[in-house]
């Protein structure tokens, strides 16, 4: 004989039973057609902006490809035609780089310039926020800030030509050193210090623009903190190194990292500009060796490939300075969670 079924329903939370979890509601997706309706301002801000990154920044990256080709600009009435006609060559522009001692050259000076402005330029901009933000006048502080915030507007030329009536052969330097009976210093055409000029014109023209960031990083530091820290013994060192230092932390992680995937981009018309003075072995950088050898030759494949690779090691260095970041607890760039 069969058992009746019994009625199973809920079960009943005794006492000491852990809770169960707690369900988190699901979002309603709104669509596009919403948002859209709702956002228009915002987009519509945004659309400028936008444009111009696509234009001048997404757009160019189709061209990439000529550097798989032996691209000739005169093979048709317009650049699409010329692209048609141009014979594929697959890496060979990669083949005659690699075996250019010019491009190691200057793949070496790019690096060495990276490495050495990293280390005696990348923190003076945070030494300076730091300084400005315990400045207690704030009138004191605006007017230096427009003082070091100035240099950043002025051009490559403006500041090159400011150097050189300062550091120059004729300049007032060597023109001081003649009067006291010394011999002047050989500063702008020297080829062993170039490294260490290029740095010093870099530093007075965005040392202080480089502040921006920094300072609105500090103003987020909970006040308090500082407060409960020199109520509790603290000096002012201390409060450095334990407050200020661990806020800004996250972002002088995520421009280290930006200047990383920067780190084979060292300027241009800076070093155009120099190039002559000191000389090629000492001037000679990835941009410019671009210019002198693709663009001012017609050789615009070999340079194709030359802005290839270094946005591919760009690329690989933004990467493994995102990766680094994670491990070391920091969000970085981006992140999967």
């Amino acid at each position: 004989m069969s058992e009746p079924a019994v009625a199973v329903g809920p079960a009943r939370a005794r006492p000491g039973d852990p809770a169960p979890p707690a369900r988190t509601p699901r979002r309603r997706r709104v669509p596009l057609r919403t948002r859209l309706r709702r956002d228009w301002q915002l987009l519509a801000m945004v659309a400028p902006g936008f444009l111009v990154l696509l234009i001048f920044s997404y757009l160019p990256i189709a061209g990439n490809v000529i550097a798989f080709q032996d691209y000739n600009p005169y093979l048709g009435d317009n650049p699409w035609s010329a692209f048609t006609h141009s014979n594929w060559i697959g890496f060979g522009q990669f083949q005659l780089l690699f075996d250019d001692p010019a491009f190691w050259d200057a793949f070496r000076n790019t690096l060495a310039i990276t490495a050495f402005q990293l280390v005696f330029f990348f923190p003076l901009p945070i030494l300076l926020a730091v300084m400005l933000h315990n400045l207690l006048s704030s009138r004191l502080r605006g007017f230096v800030q427009t003082i070091v915030y100035l240099p950043h507007f002025f051009s490559w030329v403006l500041v090159i030509s400011f150097f050189v009536a300062m550091l120059g052969g004729a300049g007032l330097l060597a023109q001081t050193m003649r009067d006291a009976g010394m011999q002047p210093w050989n500063v702008m055409t020297n080829p062993d210090t170039f490294i260490v000029l290029v740095t010093a014109e870099a530093v007075w023209k965005d040392v202080g623009w480089g502040t921006i960031v920094f300072l609105a990083a500090l103003s987020t530091i909970d006040q308090n903190l500082y407060e409960a820290a020199a109520a509790d013994g603290a000096g002012r060192w201390r409060r450095l190194w334990h407050i200020t230092l661990p806020g800004l932390r996250p972002v002088i992680i995520l421009l280290l990292i930006l200047r990383l995937g920067d780190a084979l981009s060292v300027g241009f018309e800076q070093f155009l500009l120099q190039r002559d003075a000191v000389g090629r072995q000492a001037a000679e950088v990835l941009d410019t060796f671009v210019y002198h050898f693709s663009i001012a030759t017609g050789n615009y494949g070999y340079g194709a490939a030359a802005g290839l690779f270094k946005a591919v090691i760009g690329l690989v260095l933004i990467l493994a300075a995102n990766r680094v970041a994670h491990l070391l607890g920091e969000r970085g760039i981006y992140s999967k969670s």
